[in-house]
């Protein structure tokens, strides 16, 4: 896979090669390019999908370390019950010698028209209940991070495998050819890397364009290497054809290289990209109503205010599927504290995002899905931290022809493990695919002798949840 920072650096090699030579032959030579560039079919240009779609778009909010599903959405009276005493054999729990069973420090409330129960760790975001479908029997393979995470958005922790992200624009492609298709806000730096947005085997052209990394401001951000301030557009432009006729010809010679592929389009949408993404990322644009709205200014919640803002810019600018970030969720202990800032900094942004696209109509087409890799552990080890929990947990999804209030699955009484109809992440890609428009069961690539999918030979369409 080609590195983030060379999808968007042109070759300066190349371009001052070329220039050696003379602009009057590079002129001569640029005709004969601009010719052939016509004729050329862009890999991300927008396909039809398999069906009619109900979502036109995906805005994943991946709140990494996995959140508390018992503090959260998925409310357990009978923790209080028993709090204090050992889970048992009874509760499905083993091999958890040691622990005690906590109920959560927060009170649930009937929320909205469809009177879904939700904690108070999301005041704003309650007020939104009747658009959410709540998926409380959440489960996964692994309750690690670094794999746990990479199945969320590639579907394997096994093998290197192609992102979510990837699958859609190979499917898909986008809609506005000056933007990069999918696009993923500081996401992780470690557990799995550029792998969590990369392409793997489908062609580099697919990956995730990334800005801005989890240490980092979202206000200092910028994607390096889409500028050149040696030359005038129109030179550029006339350079890079020539640049990119040498290129095809090379890719012509060797088809098996996708790498090629993707550095024809990557200098294609860098050319493209000097003055669009700028544009999209400055939100000076914005009205000041809109900022408070999103809690941009707020130290609090300025910063992932600022990534659901970009979102919505992206969105209503035509990019496939956005990606948004928030760390800090393994909450092992200072469970009190940690978790209720953690809700604190994303709970106003989101609900100003569906606000907003609701009010823009866009919500009707945007698929919103938020969750981590797994849940935490309702038994405990110390009165103040969960552990990392795979057999149950929480995710909901809203908008994108998903039927809102409304929660589906469930957990057994102690929110410990899956009990009614468990959803796995192999159902949670199926669905998200079909939502848009793509059967999962054949949206395939050959690879090494055999069609590869996002799901592997798993996955079940949840008819269920849908509007």
């Amino acid at each position: 896979m080609i590195e983030d920072d060379t999808m968007f650096q042109m070759s300066r090699r190349q371009m001052l090669q070329s220039t050696s030579c003379g602009f009057g032959f590079l002129a001569f030579s640029a005709l004969a390019a601009e010719a052939a560039a016509k004729d050329y079919q862009s890999p991300l240009a927008p396909k039809a999908p398999h069906f009619q779609p109900r979502a036109k778009r995906v805005i994943f909010l991946c709140m990494r370390g996995g959140p508390s599903h018992v503090d959260t959405f998925d409310h357990k009276p009978m923790l209080k019950e028993f709090a204090g005493k050992a889970p048992g054999e009874a509760a499905g729990l083993n091999n958890q010698k040691g622990r005690k069973l906590m109920p959560s420090p927060w009170e649930f409330k009937p929320r909205g028209e469809s009177g879904l129960l939700i904690s108070d760790l999301y005041p704003h975001l309650s007020e939104h209940a009747d658009d959410l479908c709540l998926l409380n029997s959440m489960y996964t393979d692994v309750p690690n991070h670094p794999q746990a995470l990479v199945q969320l958005h590639t579907g394997s922790f096994q093998f290197v495998r192609p992102s979510v992200g990837a699958w859609v624009l190979y499917g898909l492609g986008t809609e506005n050819q000056d933007l990069p298709g999918f696009i993923t806000i500081k996401p992780p730096s470690r557990l799995g890397g550029a792998q969590n947005y990369g392409s793997a085997f489908l062609p580099a052209v697919y990956q995730g364009t990334r800005i801005g990394d989890p240490g980092q401001a979202l206000k200092d951000a910028q994607i390096g290497n889409i500028e050149n301030p040696e030359l005038t557009s129109d030179l550029q432009r006339r350079q890079l054809n020539l640049l990119q006729s040498m290129n095809r010809e090379s890719a012509d010679r060797n088809p098996a290289n996708t790498q090629l592929e993707g550095v024809i389009e990557s200098y294609e949408l860098a050319f493209r990209m000097q003055s669009s993404v700028p544009r999209l990322m400055d939100l000076a644009g914005e009205s000041a109503e809109t900022l408070k709205q999103y809690g941009v200014g707020n130290g609090v919640t300025d910063d992932f205010g600022r990534q659901c803002l970009m979102a919505r810019r992206f969105a209503e600018a035509g990019v496939r599927y956005i990606e948004l970030t928030h760390e800090g969720w393994d909450q092992h202990n200072s469970l009190r504290d940690r978790l209720a800032r953690n809700c604190q900094a994303t709970d106003q942004p989101i609900a100003a995002l569906l606000a907003d696209l609701k009010q823009r109509d866009m919500l009707k087409d945007t698929l919103v899905v938020w969750g981590g890799e797994f849940g935490r552990t309702p038994a405990v080890r110390n009165d103040d931290g969960r552990d990392h929990n795979a057999t149950g947990f929480t995710m909901w999804m809203a908008g994108g022809g998903i039927k809102g209030g409304m929660r589906y699955g469930a957990t057994d009484d102690f929110g410990i493990a899956a009990a009614e109809d468990k959803f796995h992440i192999h159902d949670l890609h199926a669905t998200t695919l079909h939502l848009l428009g793509l059967d999962h069961t054949a949206l395939t690539f050959r690879y090494a002798g055999r069609d590869f999918r996002l799901t592997n030979v798993a996955g079940r369409v949840a008819d269920e949840i849908i509007a």
